[in-house]
């Protein structure tokens, strides 16, 4: 089916719908007022042993954690399509790609710079192929002299006087409510992925809540904490101590309900919890 009236470049929108999500997104246009918060404290038991397995070989680039959450994510919201929507200009889309975005940190001090790294994943992807792009993208992000195309358009709006980047900024904002941004601006922005992860734990931090932007399409934010020891209760209230990691998801309340974001937790727990799921492509069925 080719582009309809009412669709974007990168989404068509979502005609058949019930009263209330029609409804909400006139009452509440923002994105950033309509957030919903989910904290998830997952076992990284098996996905410890897994790692290990994969690295026997000693791969030139090691499976680490981070690549199993983005393969995890991105295969959600492959088989959770309406984790693929989107808010724009009070209207639900469906987006047309599963991607991903995060944030490289070029060298681990004070003054390392960052770059921004996309990946647009392919219904076939599996844990392997991710990985490999992984590869690619933070290589390049982290070459010597490289910058991403967001980074290159931000520097150029920096160094023109500020009535002037004001004044192009606002009608960037006009065209981004109604999808008609040059795709040369938005290619690296992480703010049109599908879901944008930020690993906190390689900063020794705990995740935690991080808001969404009313620019952009993106509906689905992943803040991943530090992995540690943590305990796990029993009925009875004994617990015991596990390698683990805490997973916060803040998400667009406006494009689904809360048993269909229940459902892509459970999902999203089991393969992490069950890593080898992640070695078969991304749009096969998981029972769960």
């Amino acid at each position: 089916m080719g582009r309809r009236l009412g669709d974007r470049k990168d989404g068509y929108l979502v005609r058949d719908i019930d009263s209330m999500h029609f409804i909400v997104p006139l009452l509440y246009p923002n994105r950033c007022d309509n957030e919903a918060f989910i904290s998830e404290k997952i076992d990284l038991t098996n996905a410890a042993a897994f790692l290990d397995k994969k690295n026997a070989c000693d791969p030139e680039y090691k499976y680490n954690l981070f690549q199993l959450i983005v393969t995890a994510l991105l295969k959600c919201i492959t088989l959770r399509p309406k984790m693929n929507r989107f808010i724009a200009n009070k209207n639900i889309y469906q987006r047309n790609e599963v991607s991903a975005a995060f944030v490289v940190k070029k060298i681990f001090s004070d003054e390392g710079g960052e770059a921004l790294a996309f990946i647009h994943s392919k219904p076939s992807d599996t844990l392997s192929s991710v990985h490999d792009t992984i590869f690619r993208k933070v290589s390049s992000c982290r070459g010597e002299n490289k910058e991403d195309a967001s980074t290159a358009s931000m520097d150029m709006f920096n160094k023109m006087p500020r009535f002037v980047s004001k004044s192009i900024i606002a009608c960037i904002r006009f065209l981004d409510r109604h999808g008609w941004v040059p795709r040369s601006l938005i290619a690296t922005d992480p703010y049109y992925s599908s879901v944008v992860l930020t690993n906190l734990g390689s900063i020794k931090l705990h995740s935690g809540y991080h808001h969404l932007t009313n620019w952009g399409t993106n509906s689905v934010f992943c803040a991943i904490g530090e992995r540690k020891m943590r305990p796990f209760y029993n009925d009875d209230g004994t617990f015991v101590m596990r390698d683990s990691v805490d997973i916060g998801l803040t998400v667009d309340e406006r494009i689904a309900d809360g048993y269909y974001y229940s459902k892509t937790v459970k999902l999203l727990k089991k393969l992490l919890e069950q890593p080898e799921l992640l070695e078969q492509p991304l749009n096969t069925e998981v029972e769960y």
